[in-house]
């Protein structure tokens, strides 16, 4: 060991003195010693000799001499043997290096590996800094003396897959960079490598220089790792330009590489060259390289398949080459600097300039790029489809033709098949030759689509072109067919399964050929890298049209996401597209009316198309809407001199009648009926289904007037309409017929017309109008009818209407008119307040808000909306005064609402005035209603002021003037007088205004002008009531009461129900007659029915109407109806008792006791005589207590008449004679002796059956009898008590007065029948008395009589039931003809039994016709047919 020692010694003190050999030859000592020994192969540096020897570095010293000597093959062998000693010494490492390093550029390469090693071993001891260092000599050395290749591997060394550059990663040169490098080296190895070997080959016998290029290249190319250094380089650098551009070089290699390759090799890279290329597309990097691959082998059919943006991009990218200029062609771009969003050109500015080339500049854009892009299938293709598109079908062959063979080197080029391409190629050709010199090339068309339905038995234009070739032939079943087979075939082939579709759709099966082009639209919106814009907007278009046509109802027309929604994507697809155009304006008109857009739209189509003719209909009806008739006219000329009105004799195409119609249109506006009768007359001979033509018809005969054939033309419209959309919507001619039969006065059909139109269509607000309108004529038409409560409901329903209307629509002068309308109803009939809609009027008030506020109108007469709606008013308790108070607010609503509109303003004044003074009587009345006077305290006034304003928007109205002198008339007659001459200068043929100056006249009580007015009123209408009623005003004036009388009867019969004055006058006036005139019973009940039904009308109509229900008690007494008096009676006397405890006026208090007389005596009647006695009892309590001026003594005594008299027979009828003597002889004092109490008296005496009562009964007749001998009525009382007493001498002198009394009455007197049957009936007595035969004096008696009166019928009558005497019968007949009204009263009982005492069977049936329900008739007719 110690020798070894001193060798080492021995040989580091000989490297120390440069004595190598003997290192060397100490070196070898040591080894042969200790073979493992490190320093004995490697020498040790000055600082090495401090480190203490171990065997393992004894090596050191051996290797260090041997490079000193120069021997370094030997030297590393010796660093080999010594880094396998230790390997992670650094010292045998260095050496190694060293030793490459001398060696030059021979030692590169394994200096490359070494140094490698040698990097790791500072690695793991983590020196960064002599790692670093020993890898920059390695590439700095191979950089400086090695080869390309070598250099490469020395780069390597700092590329990511080393082993150190985890280690040195950030203090060596980036990856990128160094991938550079590296791909730069092996670039240019290869272009080396291929050029060699080029030359080599291309000396061979038999070579082609294209093969062997090929050849080399896919060699080189099939060994090249260029394509994984330059994805390298992607992926490590950071510059953006730098990362693309070594893109472009992948793809340019791969594609040189691709080209290189066999047919049966082709696939995996074309996969990877299609990837590479279509990338780059995506991210819209500007290489045409890849942009002509990505396009140019893209087997597609149509190029709506295609991505539009991406060819547009293309067009931006590269505008110089010829496909751009082919693509800015095809979709007439002239310029853009970006591409579109989703098929939508970006607006102008925010870009690039779009402008949209017209069809000249594209072909020729289209024709330089075909010269340009001589090796462009796609350019081809498209030009060919383009020159296909707009018919030059000779180019479109032509260029068709050159792309075929085009496609055939590409083919060869990329391996593709591109079967779609060719197919479309060949489609394009045979499509072309369809129309090219047809019929001659439709063979050749035919077999190319039939060759490619060989092989492609679904693809769409081949089976599209076949049915093309049918279609031109006309053949059009058997195109419909082919293309049904072709569906069949290929379900899923976009554009057969459209045109299929949309075939089966034209022959009627929308629904399945609506699904069929959903499905289409589908699979094409889905294919996002192939948008067919195109076929999109066709079969947007068609699905469309399949909803439009499917749906016809108007809701589902008008969703967006119906047919709209198709016909927008179209329009966006393809914005030439002009059918969609057309369509989109449609529904513009149609549903969304939106008649901006749909002109657009229709305009869009007309330029695009001439032959869209439903544009240009559209179009002129959208002109019409804005009265530009001139427009109209000059669409509708232009589409009647075009030739598709009137097709040529044989044509299978229909005519046209739009133009016929809206030539009527225009000129029914321009008010020429009679031509626009003429126009339409003629558009119905082309179309005489057509809806529009006859609603049009129908109106034009309403506006001229000629209501009965509108009618039928009307109803003529809507029987024809069948639901389809395009053919209208049958309101309209609902609501033309509704109006016509409005204007017929046929409210009730018209009402219901209205309402068939609002259930459809609930928003249209001129058929909401018209309807509250019709119904408020119906019910002032029902009060002039008499109809109250129908008159009432009406109003109701118009209300409840005006409610479910929509807030937009109650901002109009019309809707609240129609509400104050409504309100005016109740006023006339108020007794009709309980079904007043409240609720509803309250709501209507609420819920409008004025677009305008107006302190003047709030001032006007205090009445504010907050009363309407205060707390407490139900409908329950609603007066007068609340349907007043809406009315005045509904009229202040309507001015609001006619604020723009001067003329309605002025109308609305004018109505307002009118409810004011229809207020008018309420403003100082505190008898009804001490509430309603002081809401309506300043009306007067405000109606002034209204009708003032009235005048001042419009003083050419004669309404309005003749309304100021209504109002002015009490206030101030001058004015007054001056409005009315101010109207009647207006219009002197005015009946009304001459009688409102005539009864000016007659309140100043200037009779005779008065008349002269009233005069010149009835002249100029003689219809006009109220100048009835003013000259029988003035002659009642005048004391000529009879007169007036005649006048007031007939005002009352040329009036309506709704002329209150009249019927007041006319009963009052008649009963006062009546009264007047009345000398015994009323012997004709039917002729007060007529007074009946007036008074009852007024009750209704009437705000006060005690005086009225009174007056109805009377006569309802005086005919028989005494339950009914009894109840109006009670209250009457109801309602005089509580105003008399509120006012306590003697006046009041007067009526009341006639009153408490009346229901006493109907009550009496009735048989309720506790009552009766009750209420006569009060009437005469009343009666003694009463002040002076309740009623006069006249009145008085009578009313203590009645009630003495009705007292005192409820107390004899409840068998209380004590109580009813008294009675009567209280009744006989204050009727001074009058006979008819006397009889009454002398009854109860007699009936008491005391002998002393009998006795002074019997005197008291006696005495009556001698003070009255004509009273018929003591004449009978006295002689039935003598004959109970059997008082011969009364009896005789009795009978002697009857017949003085018989022969001096007249036979029309009443009493006539009473007398005869008395004067017999004591005749017969007295005969039994004497022992006479009875029935020869009475037959005695009844010829005395028909000798008295042979006009009689009575007497006859009695002779024939005496003796059968036929010809006694005939002249009963005879003499009962001549008393039958109007000369007698005879009633038809009467008349019918003496026609049944004849003994023939033609007076037995007018017997029986007079009475069928007496039995005598039907007696004699069976004695007749026995």
């Amino acid at each position: 060991m110690a020798s070894v020692k001193a060798a080492l010694k021995g040989a580091k003190s000989a490297l120390e003195a440069q004595n190598y050999s003997e290192a060397a030859l100490q070196a070898r000592v040591v080894l042969e010693a200790d073979d493992r020994n490190y320093f004995a192969y490697v020498s040790l540096s000055i600082e090495s000799i401090f480190i203490p020897l171990t065997d393992s570095r004894r090596h050191i010293f051996l290797g260090r001499a041997l490079e000193k000597q120069g021997k370094l093959d030997e030297a590393i062998l010796s660093y080999e043997a010594a880094s396998k000693i230790k390997p992670g010494d650094e010292l045998a490492w260095k050496g190694l290096c060293n030793a490459y390093e001398s060696q030059g550029s021979r030692g590169v390469s394994k200096h490359n590996n070494v140094a490698l090693d040698f990097a790791k071993v500072y690695a793991e001891k983590e020196d960064l800094h002599q790692c670093q260092s020993i890898i920059d000599k390695l590439v700095a050395f191979a950089k400086e003396n090695g080869t390309r290749s070598e250099y490469k591997q020395a780069l390597q060394t700092l590329l990511p897959s080393s082993p150190i550059f985890p280690f040195l990663e950030g203090r060596i040169q980036p990856p990128a960079y160094t991938y550079k490098t590296v791909a730069d080296i092996t670039l240019a190895d290869e272009k080396e490598r291929i050029n060699k070997e080029i030359g080599e080959r291309r000396t061979r016998l038999g070579a082609r220089i294209d093969q062997v290029k090929s050849d080399v290249i896919r060699e080189v190319f099939n060994q090249s790792e260029l394509e994984n250094l330059y994805e390298n380089v992607i992926d490590w650098t950071n510059d953006d330009d730098e990362r693309r551009l070594y893109e472009e070089r992948i793809l340019q290699h791969a594609y040189d590489h691709l080209v290189a390759l066999p047919m049966d090799g082709k696939s995996g890279k074309r996969n990877r060259v299609l990837k590479l290329a279509h990338d780059m597309v995506l991210i819209q990097h500007p290489f045409q390289l890849a942009w002509d691959i990505d396009i140019e082998w893209t087997d597609f059919n149509d190029v709506d398949e295609l991505d539009r943006n991406v060819l547009l991009q293309y067009a931006t990218n590269f505008p110089e080459t010829g496909l751009s200029k082919i693509i800015k062609g095809y979709f007439g771009l002239a310029s853009r600097d970006e591409p579109e969003v989703h098929g939508k050109a970006e607006s102008r500015g925010s870009g690039g300039e779009v402008e949209d080339l017209s069809a000249e500049e594209k072909v020729l854009m289209i024709s330089e790029g075909v010269e340009e892009a001589q090796e462009s299938v796609f350019a081809r293709r498209v030009a060919a489809q383009h020159y296909l598109q707009i018919e030059d079908y000779e180019l479109c062959s032509e260029i068709s033709r050159k792309a075929l063979k085009r496609l055939k080197s590409q083919k060869q080029k990329s391996g593709l098949r591109l079967e779609h391409n060719t197919d479309a190629i060949n489609c394009n050709l045979a499509s072309a030759l369809i129309y090219y010199q047809s019929p001659k090339n439709h063979p050749e068309a035919h077999a190319i689509f039939d060759d490619i339905l060989k092989r492609k038995p679904t693809i769409t234009e081949a089976l599209l072109g076949v049915g093309l070739i049918h279609e031109e032939r006309e053949n059009f079943d058997r195109a419909a067919s082919f293309l049904n087979q072709a569906l069949l075939k290929a379900p899923d082939n976009l554009r057969v399964a459209s045109e299929a579709a949309w075939c089966q759709a034209l022959t009627g099966d929308l629904e399945n050929g609506l699904e069929k082009l959903r499905s289409c639209l589908s699979s094409i919106t889905a294919d996002k890298k192939r948008q067919r814009l195109d076929l999109k907007a066709l079969v947007s278009y068609r699905i469309g049209r399949c909803l439009w046509d499917l749906n016809p109802d108007k809701k589902s027309r008008k969703e967006r996401q119906g047919p709209y929604s198709y016909f927008l994507a179209a329009v966006k697809a393809a914005p030439s597209f002009a059918p969609a155009y057309t369509s989109l304006g449609l529904y513009y008109h149609d549903c969304s009316k939106d008649t901006k857009r749909a002109r657009q739209c229709f305009q869009k189509a007309f330029e695009l198309s001439a032959s869209e003719i439903t544009a240009a209909e559209y179009l002129a009806r959208g002109f019409a809407k804005d009265r530009e008739w001139d427009i109209v006219e000059v669409i509708a000329q232009r589409a009647i001199d075009s030739g598709a009105v009137k097709p040529a004799p044989g044509s299978a195409r229909k005519a046209v009648s739009w133009p016929f119609a809206a030539m009527g249109v225009v000129q029914m506006n321009k008010q020429e009926y009679p031509r626009s009768v003429s126009s339409f007359q003629a558009a119905l001979r082309i179309s005489p289904n057509d809806y529009h033509c006859w609603v049009s018809l129908g109106e034009s005969y309403l506006s001229s007037g000629r209501y009965n054939a509108a009618s039928k033309t009307l109803e003529h419209a809507s029987s024809l309409f069948q639901g389809d959309e395009q053919d209208g919507d049958p309101w309209f001619a609902q609501y033309m017929y509704a109006n016509v039969q409005r204007e017929l006065a046929n409210y009730e059909e018209a009402i219901s017309g209205y309402r068939r139109v609002l259930e459809t269509r609930p928003n249209e607000f001129g058929v909401s109008i018209a309807l509250l309108q019709a119904l408020v004529e119906d019910a002032w038409q029902c009060i002039e009818l008499g109809f109250l409560s129908q008159a009432a409901e009406s109003a109701r329903d118009s209300i409840v209407s005006a409610q479910s209307m929509s807030l937009e629509h109650r901002h109009t002068m019309n809707f609240w008119k129609a509400i104050g309308d409504a309100l005016a109803i109740y006023c006339w009939v108020p007794r009709l307040l309980k079904d007043f809609p409240l609720s509803s009027v309250q709501t209507i008030m609420r819920e409008y808000e004025p677009r305008t506020s107006s302190k003047t109108l709030e001032d006007l007469d205090g009445v504010l909306l907050e009363t309407l709606l205060k707390k407490g008013v139900t409908e329950e308790c609603v007066t007068l005064n609340t349907c007043l108070e809406a009315a005045i607010l509904a009229g202040k609503n309507a001015i609001n609402a006619a604020y723009e509109d001067p003329h309605a303003q002025s109308v609305a004044w004018y109505n307002l005035g009118w409810i004011e003074h229809q207020a008018k009587p309420f403003a100082t009345n505190t008898v009804h209603n001490s509430s309603v006077g002081s809401s309506f305290a300043n009306c007067p006034k405000a109606s002034l002021r209204c009708f003032k304003r009235a005048i001042e928007l419009e003083a050419s109205n004669t309404d309005f003037w003749n309304a100021l002198g209504v109002v002015t008339i009490e206030l101030n007659p001058r004015v007054a007088q001056h409005a009315f001459i101010r109207a009647l200068n207006l219009n002197e043929s005015n009946a009304q205004t001459w009688a409102n100056l005539g009864a000016l006249y007659l309140h100043q009580r200037d009779y005779e002008l008065a008349h002269q007015a009233f005069t010149r009123a009835q002249s100029t209408d003689p219809n006009n009531v109220y100048a009835w009623i003013g000259e029988g005003l003035v002659a009642m004036e005048l004391g000529n009461t009879r007169e007036a009388l005649l006048h007031f009867s007939h005002a009352f019969e040329i009036s309506d129900a709704a002329d209150v004055p009249a019927k007041a006058l006319f009963v009052a006036s008649t009963f006062d007659d009546y009264i007047a005139n009345a000398s015994g019973p009323l012997e004709d009940i039917g002729s007060l029915i007529t007074h009946i039904f007036a008074l009852q009308q007024l009750l209704t109509q009437a705000v006060d109407a005690v005086a009225w229900q009174q007056l109805l008690a009377l006569l309802q007494e005086r005919v028989g109806n005494y339950a009914a008096a009894v109840e109006l009676l009670t209250v009457v006397c109801e309602i005089t008792e509580a105003r008399y405890e509120d006012t306590e006026s003697p006046l009041i208090l007067g009526n009341f006791l006639k009153s408490k007389c009346a229901i006493a005596r109907n009550q009496l009647v009735s048989g309720d005589y506790a009552e009766a006695c009750e209420n006569a009892e009060t009437a005469l309590s009343l009666s003694e207590d009463m002040e002076a001026g309740s009623l006069s003594s006249e009145q008085r005594s009578r009313a203590r008449l009645s009630a003495n008299l009705t007292a005192g027979l409820a107390c004899y009828y409840q068998a209380d004679m004590d109580a009813a003597i008294p009675m009567f002889r209280a009744a006989l004092e204050e009727s001074e002796e009058d006979p008819e109490a006397l009889i009454l008296l002398s009854k109860v005496l007699w009936a008491k059956a005391g002998t002393v009562e009998r006795e002074v009964a019997k005197e008291q007749l006696s005495g009556c009898v001698e003070t009255h001998p004509e009273h018929v009525g003591a004449m009978t009382v006295l002689s039935v008590i003598s004959m109970l007493e059997g008082d011969q001498e009364t009896l005789d002198a009795v009978l002697s007065d009857l017949q003085d009394l018989r022969a001096s009455h007249k036979p029309g007197s009443g009493e006539h029948e009473m007398i005869e049957d008395l004067v017999s009936a004591i005749a017969g007595i007295s005969a039994a008395v004497a022992g006479d035969a009875e029935e020869t004096v009475g037959s005695d008696e009844v010829k005395r009589s028909i000798m008295l009166f042979p006009s009689r019928s009575s007497g006859w009558s009695k002779l024939v039931e005496e003796s059968s005497d036929a010809g006694a019968s005939r002249m009963s007949v005879k003499a009962a003809m001549g008393e039958v009204p109007p000369v007698g009263s005879m009633g038809s009982e009467e008349l019918s039994m003496a026609f049944a005492n004849v003994s023939n069977v033609a007076e037995v049936h007018r017997a029986i016709m007079l009475c069928p329900w007496r039995k005598e008739g039907w007696e004699s007719l069976k004695a007749c047919i026995s």
